[in-house]
């Protein structure tokens, strides 16, 4: 099901799914979807919530996996990954395919007024708290404290936003 606000600007040229599944993708008021920006269902039953003023850039790719929810005035760079879904590999028996996915680490929670820098990568079970900032390049798979700032490193906070 999508809920779109009407207050919302999506480009004509996003591609947002509707889900099969029945997961709910909601895009709040006074947010932004930028061109080539894709938000698919995929991968679980979680539902994607883009929270109010928050801009998703041009080339991001958000899948619903375990669930996405996204707060309040983020701001998510150009070509970012969020994908709150992990396959499964540990029977050398079956196919990664065939083994489907793991059990949930929880889905991906971006708090309000988180800055994603560009080409970033954001998996299940991370956590980014309110005021974090994520450089360019970075794959976060954790928790980020609240108005820290990560470069690159999973886990390696290397300031604290004024």
């Amino acid at each position: 099901m999508l809920i779109i606000s009407t207050e919302a600007r999506v480009s004509p040229l996003a591609d947002i799914e509707d889900s099969v599944r029945g997961s709910v993708i909601a895009v709040e008021a006074n947010a932004t979807i930028d061109s080539f920006v894709k938000i698919k269902p995929a991968g679980g039953t979680g539902d994607v919530r883009i929270g109010a003023g928050s801009v998703v850039n041009s080339g991001t790719v958000i899948y619903s996996g375990n669930g996405v929810d996204i707060g309040r005035d983020v701001l998510i760079a150009a070509n970012c990954t969020l994908a709150p879904v992990n396959h499964e590999y540990h029977d050398r028996g079956l196919t990664i395919k065939e083994q489907r996915f793991m059990p949930s680490k929880g889905g991906i929670v971006i708090e309000d007024d988180v800055w994603i820098g560009a080409g970033s990568v954001i998996l299940d079970g991370a956590r980014l708290r309110r005021g974090c900032v994520v450089g360019a390049l970075s794959l976060v798979v954790g928790e980020l404290a609240p108005y820290s700032v990560n470069v690159g490193a999973p886990t390696r906070q290397i300031g604290v936003r004024s």
